[in-house]
Formats: structure tokens, C-alpha cells, sequence
């Protein structure tokens, strides 16, 4: 097909469930680049029939990225190449990534045509803090592995987002409140669509909701940032005044401390001082 676009690559977001949130412009490019990069042809087959026309598609997943990236990126250079995956925004749990890293190497065009995005749609569903959040897709199917992930997290001060099946859902929400503690959260799942659905609770509570009736769909889970911290006690100002002292003179330490602990700086430096006199 002679496409009328610049030649480059096109990121484009697709509906995550209902087909009347394909924005026009993302509708254009589709039906005009010169090839279609898609995660599952026979789905995006399905979006070109909603759309009245057809596309060249060739497709590009985790099995064969690395053999066909390189093609594609040879032939942005005098063609238009656009990228989706089977619902929403691509590179978002997916290694999109790496065609956008090469074709921006390669000095071909980039850009993004915005649009659904499951994490963000259930970020806004959860009734949850919006101003600072983490997404981490997938947690390991393992159990310990899974745990450790979690640990990595649990200190976090913003809201967590992550994808998540039906059958290992209440297993997952087990161990999210297992390592974070029993925080408020939300499982939002079939967003867009005729079923959509939004349940909101604590962990421990939705937990139990999922044991026995693991629910169907694509599931977004939105979890609770941590609770404001305790107060730093004595004992813990001491203990990292010792440790800053070791590397710091006894000023810096009192500031470094301060910072981190929110304790005046001064009272801080009075100690450092005297915890250096007593050594």
C-alpha cells in the first residue's frame, strides 16, 4: 500500500475491551502504515474489521522479536512502521522496548500514539492515591520468588499497580498482604467492557472474596502506599549517628541523619558529639 506517512516507527495504543476507545488517529495510522508489527494477528485482524479495512501485518512477540526486530528496523528507514500489541498501550508489560530502543539507534523516527492503558484505567478506578504510584506488571509465579519482589516494594511510599490472572489472583492478594500488611486495595478487572468491575477492600478481605471463585477477565490489581511511618525513637537516631560517624565528621553525620529521620539537626550534632567523646 502507498502510505502517505512519514517513514519511522508509529506506537499505538489499542483498545484494552471496548473498540469505541480507538482514537481516530490511531485509527488513521493503522489503516495507512506500510506494515503492522502485532503481538497476535488473529486479534488485530479482528480491530481491522471493526475498522472497514485491512493492514499488513507481520507478527512480532517474545518468541520471535529478536529474529525480526532487525528487519523492521532496516526497513523504518523508507517505510511506516506501526506497533501494537493485543489490547492497549504497547511496551507496557511487554518488551516493546527493545524496537524502540534499536530504531531510535538506527536514527529513524519515533513516536506514540496514546490511548488505553489498563494500568491507568484501574489507577483511576481504585479510589486510591493518584499523585505518585508503581507499576510492576507480573509478580513471579513462584512463591518465593513472588515474596522477595514483594519485599523489594513493601517500603515504597506510593501506590502499587500489577497485573495478575484469574486463578492465581487470591493467592497473589495472600501474599501482598503477607509482605505489605493488610492495606486497603482494589481488583478492577474486564475494565471497558459489558462486566467491567471494580471491588475495593483490604488485602485480607479480598483475599477470602477470590479463594474459591477466582473471577475471569484481564485483572488489574491497585494496592494502598504504606501508612505514614512511626516516629524515629532515641535509640534509633543513636544507632544511625554510630553508623554516619564511621564516614562522616560530626557535622555532615548530624545533617544526614536529620534528613533522613526527620529529628533537628542540632539536637543530632549535641549527641554525635557526645557519642564521639565517649569512644
Amino acid at each position: 500500500m502507498d502510505s502517505t506517512l512519514t517513514p519511522g516507527l508509529y506506537i499505538v495504543a489499542t483498545p484494552i475491551g471496548n473498540l469505541g476507545d480507538l482514537s481516530p488517529r490511531a485509527a488513521e495510522i493503522l489503516l495507512n502504515a506500510d506494515l503492522v508489527a502485532v503481538e497476535d494477528s488473529r486479534v488485530t485482524a479482528g480491530l481491522f474489521r471493526h475498522l472497514g479495512g485491512k493492514g499488513r501485518m507481520i507478527p512480532y512477540h517474545d518468541h520471535n522479536a529478536d529474529s525480526v526486530r532487525p528487519g523492521l528496523v532496516a526497513r523504518m528507514g523508507g517505510e511506516s512502521v506501526a506497533l501494537v500489541s493485543d489490547a492497549g498501550t504497547p511496551l507496557i508489560s511487554d518488551p516493546g522496548y527493545k524496537l524502540v530502543r534499536d530504531a531510535r539507534a538506527a536514527g529513524h523516527m519515533v513516536t506514540t500514539i496514546p490511548g488505553p492503558c489498563a494500568a491507568i484505567a484501574a489507577l483511576t478506578l481504585a479510589g486510591l492515591p493518584t499523585d505518585r504510584f508503581l507499576f510492576l506488571g507480573f509478580l513471579p509465579a513462584k512463591s518465593g520468588a513472588r515474596a522477595q519482589a514483594i519485599a523489594e516494594v513493601a517500603g515504597v511510599r506510593a501506590t502499587l499497580v500489577l497485573y495478575e490472572s484469574g486463578p492465581r489472583l487470591s493467592a497473589c492478594l495472600a501474599a501482598l498482604a503477607d509482605g505489605l500488611g493488610d492495606r486497603e486495595a482494589a481488583v478492577a478487572r474486564e475494565i471497558s467492557k459489558k462486566f467491567e468491575e471494580t471491588v475495593t477492600g483490604t488485602l485480607s478481605t479480598l483475599t477470602a472474596r477470590y479463594a474459591d471463585a477466582p473471577p475471569r477477565g484481564e485483572i488489574v490489581v491497585v494496592v494502598a502506599p504504606p501508612g505514614e511511618a512511626a516516629p524515629a525513637t532515641a535509640e534509633d537516631a543513636d544507632a544511625a549517628l554510630a553508623e554516619a560517624l564511621t564516614r562522616l565528621p560530626p557535622a555532615k553525620a548530624a545533617g544526614e541523619v536529620a534528613k533522613r529521620l526527620g529529628i533537628d539537626r542540632k539536637a543530632l550534632y549535641a549527641r554525635a558529639m557526645e557519642l564521639r567523646g565517649g569512644r
